[in-house]
């Protein structure tokens, strides 16, 4: 058994179900330590962090991952269990083998094998790892970056393990993300009874002409390789239940995915002001999940295109599709940031895989990124 498929299958069988750790970041911190990495624990809450250096100085090259996963959902809907990791016809079955703990056991071996073969080598290698991604991503990533804000701590380039390939491995490269602002709406009118609509306002008739501005609104014609700023309503709720009663109040979920031509404040004064020249009664609670980020030509997008094509043949997609990831919280300090990952065919679904193949391959993968941006 290979060292990368062996250390993925303790990982997975370790049901670290979000925010709970389970013990999978002191299992890698001490694999770490024993390759001379420098490990510390940042615990915030109820979520675990792990952040190992080796090496100092710049730059300063990051493996991001997470340890947390998703609930399994019914055990009887999966093949096998799902905290009992299980091969079968060269396919690693369990929950985590692509989202992400696959990724996770590639990086610290291949974390090993580069400080093994470059003891000395330029600048620093890292290792950032949190509990809070699959969750509420808030004493996770989020929090780090706010303490390494605070210290001064310098990233250049950060590489995100997410599961980035689409039919085979290294056939696409992330290289941004859109931002995301959500929305809960509230808006007021007077309760009454429906044969007297003149002694009551109705929620849902005054906003009709709101929301059919908000849904089919341009919001600009997108952004680089970014496609155009998108808004979807979620949930619309109003009603007593009684079809003979006007309600006094209407509720609306809303999600908007950006490119760089937003941000979020911008985008909330932009429907605040449309809602009330509406002349709505409304109340709107924002929730930034994070802004977009964007990496241009540079070292870090270059190297990663040349290994990809190398893995996959072919030169990789180059894209700033999918929904978020735990780089919107690392990009603003500074730092390049790109997502190479295995195929997201299965994530989050029931009997989550890996191609054995594949996993033995993202080892070297990062360890050729490594080599290209700090080595030469």
């Amino acid at each position: 058994m290979s060292e990368v498929l062996a250390l993925a299958r303790e990982l997975i069988a370790r049901p670290s179900v979000t925010p709970d750790d389970a013990g999978c970041q002191a299992l890698l911190a001490e694999r770490l330590q024993g390759a001379g990495f420098a490990c510390e624990h940042m615990r915030f809450g109820a979520v675990d962090n792990l952040w190992a250096t080796h090496g100092d100085g710049g730059p300063v090259l990051v493996l991001l991952g997470h340890t947390d996963v998703v609930p399994p959902g019914p055990r009887e809907a999966w093949a096998s269990e799902p905290f009992v990791p299980e091969v079968r016809d060269g396919v690693l079955y369990g929950r985590g083998a692509a989202d992400m703990k696959g990724s996770v056991a590639a990086f610290v071996v291949a974390l090993e094998q580069f400080v093994a073969a470059h003891p000395d080598h330029p600048g620093t290698v890292a290792l950032l790892l949190t509990s809070d991604e699959e969750g509420d991503a808030i004493d996770g990533v989020r929090r780090v970056a706010d303490e390494f804000r605070r210290r001064g701590q310098r990233i250049d380039w950060c590489i995100t393990g997410e599961p980035s390939s689409t039919q085979r491995l290294g056939d696409l490269l992330r290289v941004g993300r859109r931002g995301s602002l959500s929305a809960a709406l509230s808006v007021r009118g007077v309760q009454g009874h429906v044969a007297y609509p003149e002694k009551a306002r109705n929620p849902v008739h005054q906003a009709l002409p709101a929301l059919a501005e908000l849904a089919t609104r341009p919001w600009d014609e997108g952004y680089e390789t970014f496609p155009p700023t998108s808004l979807q309503v979620s949930d619309i709720a109003a009603g007593t239940g009684a079809s003979n009663v006007i309600p006094g109040e209407l509720r609306v979920d809303f999600n908007l995915r950006y490119n760089p031509n937003w941000d979020a404040p911008r985008l909330e004064a932009e429907i605040e002001a449309m809602l009330a020249r509406h002349g709505l009664d409304f109340e709107l609670r924002w929730h930034r999940s994070g802004e977009p980020f964007f990496t241009p030509e540079g070292p870090l997008r270059a190297a990663a295109r040349e290994v990809l094509a190398e893995v996959a043949g072919v030169a990789p997609e180059e894209s700033t599709g999918g929904g978020t990831s735990d780089a919107r919280f690392i990009a603003p300090l500074g730092a390049q940031c790109i997502e190479v990952g295995p195929v997201n065919a299965s994530i989050h679904k029931v009997d989550e895989h890996v191609s054995v193949a594949d996993l033995e391959a993202l080892p070297g993968l990062y360890l050729a990124l490594m080599r290209r941006l700090l080595v030469g």
